[in-house]
């Protein structure tokens, strides 16, 4: 071998060392590229990140249906609840008064004074029961027609000017709970 040959064959592998530097450089900046996208493309790929937001809305939204149909069982439980023991209040405050009406058909007593007293005061005690639980009697005496409160069942002629228009003659007692009509007076209305 010549030195010229050995120049070449040096600069030969000079220049097959740069290359194999070279591509080993290309290689590992590559790797370098390929890593720095891989993670960008962790941090925020919206593909993934949408996923993810749908998977959180689609759980509040299976929590708030389960939370709103426990709601309906629990609000229709209460009403059905107060609709069988919501009198509850009402017969208990009356049940005295039965007492009362028991021990006064169970006195043997013949006095009609005494009798019509003792009903007297069991009325008395069953109109202030019913005033504590709402319930008011509505007045026609000497009252405006009211078609809100009254129930017209006989228009009465030649009553005068005054009269007209007026309640004449209660026949049914009307009643309210609460300022709500639950039944209305019968009256006579003078024409």
């Amino acid at each position: 071998m010549s030195k010229k040959e050995k120049n070449i064959k040096v600069e030969g592998e000079e220049l097959g060392l740069n290359n194999e530097e070279k591509t080993q450089n290309e290689t590992e900046t590559q790797a370098e590229e390929t890593n720095e996208e891989e993670a960008t493309v962790e941090e925020f790929d919206p593909l993934t990140a949408a996923q993810t937001e749908a998977e959180q809305w689609k759980d509040k939204y299976i929590r708030l249906a389960a939370e709103f149909d426990n709601y309906k069982k629990r609000t229709l439980k209460e009403k059905s609840e107060l609709i069988l023991n919501g009198s509850e209040k009402s017969i208990s405050a009356i049940l005295p008064i039965l007492d009362d009406f028991e021990r006064a058909t169970a006195d043997k007593t013949e006095d009609p004074q005494a009798i019509k007293e003792g009903y007297e005061l069991i009325f008395k005690k069953f109109l202030k029961t019913l005033e504590s639980l709402g319930v008011k009697k509505i007045e026609t005496d000497d009252a405006d027609f009211n078609v809100d409160y009254h129930e017209a069942i006989a228009m009465v002629p030649g009553m005068g000017d005054d009269k007209k228009g007026k309640v004449i003659d209660c026949v049914q007692t009307g009643y309210t709970l609460n300022d709500k009509v639950i039944r209305h007076a019968k009256v006579a209305v003078g024409q």
